[in-house]
């Protein structure tokens, strides 16, 4: 009998070494080697199966296509599930990846799809529960209760499911491996299995994934790297709304994101984003300001909120809420050399509305307006979105996809727009938008003092 062998495994990263070490050579992290048995495999000689093909010899052909029954998830999956794709949803515990499952999973059926749902997790009696508070009721939908991932191939073979959904990945093993399930070597090897099996058969598959207290995946990132589409359940347990992010998708654009909704019958599709992200039923106030940001493929107007109050002794302080809090300490650095504005003697707080997090750099003049909106303590026009991205010397620079960005603050009663110069073409002359361009931080500050 083969002696079984054994090697440590970073949980974080996947880095292996043959003996323990405290600190990962992979990542950098303490104390994140654990350590796993396997048992050596007999060595096989393999004949080539496959040929190697030109690339203009393979025929051309559109990518096939189905909906989830959700247009915001269609969204993010680049315009609807690919069959034979692999994709993996994260989230935090509670945020409804489950029940959003089970929704397309219920949206397949009425269309006469078979859908086979294994679980881990819970029993199905629990899942039984959930479906009655939706409101679902069929008989396409195949409860599994089945940790075991080597016996999915004989279930997928006698259901002929067109959608498999796993929850969750951390939850099955496979009996080749000796590792606990969720461990390092069981997510890369049930991982690779349901890849094989979902690329052999053309189905579509949905891994769900846990998240650790960072909100990063758990497991190794390999795990993400062998998927097809990832995406990312975001969201506070305290408001209704929730993001769908997606980080990564091979068969469409990555960063696209879509809105959904909490409520008793399940996950609702949000039509009006701006009643997640625009205030519209207060006056302006000191220290807000509208923006117009690019997630995806959609233009959103979001509202940016900044607080400019006297610090006590020490150091001031500069927190940021749904952006990072380094690209706020630069702008307020850029506001300081450029305009003289001391703002050491004075925290800065500053949040975006609707608890997404922005990564579009074409938000900084809306933020230094906001900023110096609450110092001067003056609001800024109500019907005013600022476009542009702060350079260090203080230069206003071009933003992407401005035409979109314009008919969306067009078309939710916006009249002015203020951008950097050089980028309007001829077709908004009759738009009804009132357009000021600037090129640095002085001809802002110029404008603003003027309203």
């Amino acid at each position: 009998m083969a002696k079984s062998l054994s090697k440590f495994v970073c949980r974080d990263c996947g880095f292996e070494s043959a003996k323990w070490l405290g600190k990962c050579p992979g990542c950098g992290a303490w104390n994140s080697l654990l350590e796993e048995s396997t048992a050596p495999s007999a060595k096989n000689l393999s004949k080539r199966s496959v040929e190697a093909l030109a690339l203009n010899s393979i025929p051309q052909t559109q990518v096939y296509r189905f909906s989830s029954g959700l247009n915001e998830l269609d969204r993010v999956l680049g315009g609807g599930m690919v069959p034979g794709s692999l994709v993996l949803l994260g989230g935090d515990p509670g945020i409804g990846k489950s029940t959003l499952l089970l929704q397309v999973a219920d949206n397949l059926s009425q269309r006469g799809s078979k859908v086979l749902y294994l679980s881990g997790e819970e029993s199905p009696l629990q899942i039984r529960l959930r479906s009655m508070r939706l409101g679902i009721e069929t008989d396409q939908i195949y409860l599994l209760n089945e940790q075991n991932i080597d016996l999915l191939d004989s279930y997928v073979q006698e259901i002929d499911p067109d959608l498999v959904i796993i929850d969750s990945i951390q939850t099955v093993y496979s009996e080749s491996l000796s590792s606990i399930p969720g461990s390092v070597s069981q997510l890369r090897e049930c991982t690779a299995k349901l890849m094989t099996l979902a690329k052999k058969s053309q189905r579509v598959f949905f891994l769900v994934g846990h998240v650790t207290k960072d909100g990063a995946l758990a497991g190794p990132k390999v795990l993400e790297h062998m998927v097809d589409v990832v995406i990312y359940f975001e969201g506070e347990k305290n408001y209704s709304f929730r993001i769908l992010r997606g980080v990564k998708n091979r068969f469409g654009p990555t960063d696209e994101m879509g809105l959904l909704e909490m409520s008793g019958q399940g996950l609702m599709e949000v039509l009006d984003p701006a009643q997640i992200f625009l205030n519209n039923n207060e006056p302006k106030s000191n220290g807000s300001a509208v923006v117009a940001s690019f997630e995806g493929s959609r233009p959103l107007l979001i509202e940016m909120q900044a607080l400019v109050a006297h610090n006590g002794p020490g150091y001031a302080r500069r927190m940021a809420s749904g952006i990072d809090q380094n690209r706020l300490a630069l702008i307020i650095a850029v506001l300081e050399k450029k305009w003289s504005l001391s703002l050491s003697a004075y925290d800065v707080y500053l949040k975006v509305t609707g608890g997404v997090f922005i990564k579009d750099p074409s938000v900084d003049l809306g933020i230094a307006a906001a900023i110096f909106s609450s110092f001067r303590e003056t609001p800024l026009p109500h019907d005013m979105v600022f476009l542009g991205e702060i350079g260090l010397a203080g230069d206003i620079r071009s933003v992407p996809f401005l035409d979109n960005r314009l008919k969306e603050a067009k078309k939710m009663g916006f009249k002015k727009v203020i951008l950097p110069a050089g980028q309007i073409k001829s077709g908004f002359e009759g738009s009804g938008l009132h357009i000021k361009e600037i090129r640095n931080l002085d001809q802002l500050i110029e404008i603003l003092m003027e309203g």
